[in-house]
């Protein structure tokens, strides 16, 4: 079999569009209800086969990423027991520690463009859903939120992060990602948290006419996180008070345990206008204007 000279993939951003924390396992895993979605903004990694497994980092956030083996990259890698090496360039544009799966994107991205390598080249979503590949497990033990970002489809997750249901009807909802530049621990989150055990979202979701049904089904949604991350980091308060002083701002919510917020908006005019207000009145925030939803297809590796 011969294999591609190389391949690149996209990492889009995950994010918590509701995040429920409706218990804790023996173990302390926590049992989550959350709805995600992916944005078309993200890393970029590009994957060579060598004879030994290194990544490099370049981009704006790249000077946050860890070298060694605690970066997720590095340890899919090892998954890949009789792979004879990879040469990783991973364009880092997210916040790490942020609250957007930026690490777990890569991951999932690194193990998107080795299964196409060792497959020869085949380039399909159903070499990645978490259910098929053998690694599920190990990837779950890297991180619960790596499974999510394998088809970077929207969906809603369940238990630790391993139970998805995908949401096809779900529509593609301009929005703005702010982040205050500060990293948050989601450990720190969760141990600072006072209620662990919240109500999970309805066993059956409503179905939504468009973005107006959805955006206020999900004003009535929680994530149960983010009171315990405004606690620890003040800031995300700020930047939800900004997102929220734009009428055009539909809905302002932290994702995931922070410090990323986002504010959803009807069209992309008007997440634009509000990004670029948000930048000029604080620029030393990191803001983006973005579309989120699915993004499989543009998450598949392409092979050169």
């Amino acid at each position: 079999m011969q294999l591609p000279k190389s391949v690149s993939v996209f990492a889009p951003a995950k994010i918590n569009l509701t995040l429920h924390v409706a218990g804790q396992r023996a173990d302390g895993y926590h049992l989550l209800d959350s709805i995600v979605a992916f944005a078309d903004v993200g890393d970029d990694l590009f994957i060579q086969i060598g004879n030994t497994v290194s990544v490099t980092t370049e981009g704006p956030e790249a000077a946050a990423v860890p070298a060694d083996m605690n970066n997720l990259v590095l340890q899919v890698a090892r998954l890949f027991k009789d792979m004879p090496g990879a040469s990783f360039l991973l364009t880092k544009r997210l916040p790490v520690s942020s609250g957007i799966g930026g690490g777990s994107a890569d991951a999932a991205a690194a193990f998107r463009g080795l299964m196409t390598f060792w497959s020869g080249g085949e380039v399909a979503a159903e070499l990645y859903e978490p259910h098929r590949t053998p690694m599920s497990k190990a990837l779950l033990k890297l991180g619960a939120d790596i499974p999510m970002c394998l088809l970077s489809q929207a969906a809603r997750i369940g238990g630790i992060g391993e139970e998805i249901s995908p949401l096809p009807g779900m529509p593609p909802i301009d929005a703005v990602l702010v982040n205050p530049r500060r990293a948050v621990s989601t450990p720190a989150v969760f141990g600072a948290m006072q209620e662990r055990s919240n109500p999970a979202m309805a066993q059956t979701l409503p179905s939504f006419a468009g973005f107006n049904d959805f955006v206020l089904w999900l004003a009535g949604q929680r994530n149960d996180m983010q009171s315990a991350a405004i606690a620890l980091e003040p800031s995300i308060a700020t930047v939800l008070t900004a997102l929220q002083s734009d009428e055009s701002c539909r809905l302002a919510r932290m994702s995931g345990s922070g410090a990323t917020c986002f504010g959803l908006y009807q069209g992309a005019d008007a997440a634009k206008a509000a990004a670029d207000t948000l930048q000029l009145n604080h620029p030393d925030w990191w803001v983006v204007a973005t579309k989120i939803g699915s993004q499989t297809a543009r998450a598949l590796p392409r092979v050169r």
